[in-house]
């Protein structure tokens, strides 16, 4: 049996600048252009549009997807248990399921004020300097993540309170927008004063066509890399290069909010380490940091927790799953907005077309797939307003890979909210081009120089994708 793989793995419309270009002989459809994952695309749409198998699985992959299908979606609990599959939980953690930062296979929540624990949000943080592999250096007493919760007898790691700001802007045309700038605070640390640590917030994001994009060629990834704006148009995409654990040398990485895991695989292992304090064949040790010894000496739910059979079905209903084709398509407000899209080069970050290549070992049914992800999978600098100020491997404190757009339009439906960006500060797209800065500076201004009907089209034709 061949195996799949999984990330969980920022909105970001990257919109470089343009001059004003009249659009309307150029507002027609394209064959195809619908097929967001080509053949493998899902015509299911409604409250369960991003949890469908990519069609023609084989029959044995298929019962094996709704297996993985279960383990992402029930909650792992404590050890011991009597449910010795799904024990060792923590000792602490973040969330309980896969399914509690991407329910219904979508986008997780925002933390919002007064909550104690939202659907989705994490805090990663570092000191300055780099680990042994090159990426972020852990903080002495916590790791690299807060950990929120603990189980019973066991210490939480600390809490992050929330705050936000209101920010206010004009368009041209004199209308007014507001957005909102969250301010996070760590309060009832447990180990030592984290008041001066590195930090990045995180939302989960949709786990829709994740084997398509492992099944990318990484050729056709770096053919997008300008870092230096050789070209001179402003954009200057960067490859990230992180740290494989299983092949034990750097490559490149194409999964996270920086592009910091490599593979599908890894990216999966690292998060039930980071979120859910459960082991697995890649990363063995228990999540529990000196000097936390109630964690430490906790019992564990084997060697290691999620064994690799586990691993493997998840990985392979993960990897599996589809993309829903787009709605209103031929409209002519949503053709009219593809070319405002294009006007203003937001594609030379969301690059609307791949190709799959054709030597995906993992599994064969992916190969030479045209895809429309809308992203080039590589990190921009997206301005001092969007930083977190924590580098990650090659990654630096302003830059972000490009969120594909692929499926934003069905995010309302299936998890009944707008919010976007890396920590969900962005209450809808608008908001999201609206923080744009960096290399996306000149071109968001000339976005707030649209008519409203101009940018009511541009919106129409992202809900559409």
């Amino acid at each position: 049996m061949k195996l799949l793989v999984f990330p969980f793995c920022c909105l970001f419309i990257i919109i470089a600048c343009s001059k004003e270009a009249n659009y309307t002989s150029l507002n027609t459809y394209e064959t195809g252009e619908e097929l967001s994952a080509g053949r493998l695309t899902t015509s299911l749409l409604g409250a369960n549009a991003f949890d469908q198998a990519v069609p023609g699985l084989p029959t044995n992959t298929d019962l094996l997807f709704f297996v993985g299908n279960s383990l992402f979606r029930q909650n792992w609990v404590s050890a011991p248990a009597s449910t010795t599959a799904r024990d060792g939980l923590g000792p602490t953690f973040n969330a309980r399921a896969c399914s509690a930062c991407h329910n219904k296979d979508g986008r997780g929540l925002p933390l919002e004020q007064n909550q104690e624990f939202s659907s989705g949000f994490l805090l990663r943080v570092s000191e300055s300097g780099t680990n042994n592999f090159g990426g972020p250096k852990p903080v002495p007493n916590y790791g690299n993540q807060i950990q929120d919760r603990g189980n019973l007898g066991i210490p939480f790691e600390a809490k992050i309170n929330i705050t936000y700001k209101t920010l206010t802007g004009k368009f041209n045309d004199g209308e007014t927008y507001e957005l909102r700038k969250p301010i996070y605070t760590i309060i009832e640390e447990q180990f030592g004063s984290l008041q001066h640590v590195l930090t990045s917030p995180r939302v989960g994001q949709q786990v829709i066509g994740l084997g398509l994009i492992d099944a990318l060629s990484k050729e056709d990834i770096l053919a997008n890399v300008d870092e230096f704006d050789a070209d001179n148009d402003g954009i200057s995409g960067k490859a990230n290069y992180v740290w494989n654990h299983t092949t034990n040398q750097n490559e490149l990485g194409r999964f996270g909010w920086k592009c910091n895991q490599p593979t599908l695989r890894q990216q999966i292992a690292d998060a039930f380490s980071g979120d859910m304090g459960l082991t697995t064949s890649i990363f063995p040790e228990k999540n529990c940091p000196t000097p936390q010894k109630k964690c430490f000496e906790a019992p564990n739910g084997g060697a290691p927790e999620v064994p690799d059979k586990s691993l493997n079905n998840l990985m392979i209903y993960t990897s599996s799953l589809s993309v829903p084709i787009r709605r209103n398509y031929e409209d002519e407000n949503v053709l009219k907005g593809k070319q405002i899209f294009r006007d203003l080069k937001c594609n030379s970050c969301h690059i609307e077309v791949f190709k799959t290549s054709n030597d995906y070992h993992f599994n064969t049914l992916l190969e030479n797939i045209t895809i429309r992800p809308f992203s080039d999978f590589l990190l921009h600098d997206m301005g001092t307003d969007l930083a977190d100020n924590r580098p990650d491997f090659l990654a630096t404190g302003n830059e972000w890979r490009t969120q594909p757009l692929w499926g934003i339009g069905m995010i309302k439906e299936v998890n009944s909210h707008t919010f976007l960006l890396h920590d969900g500060r962005a209450r809808n797209i608008e908001e999201a081009i609206l923080w744009h800065g960096g290399e996306a500076k000149v071109s968001k201004n000339m976005y707030l120089k649209k008519t409203k009907k101009e940018r009511q089209d541009l919106l129409a034709f992202i809900n559409s994708l």
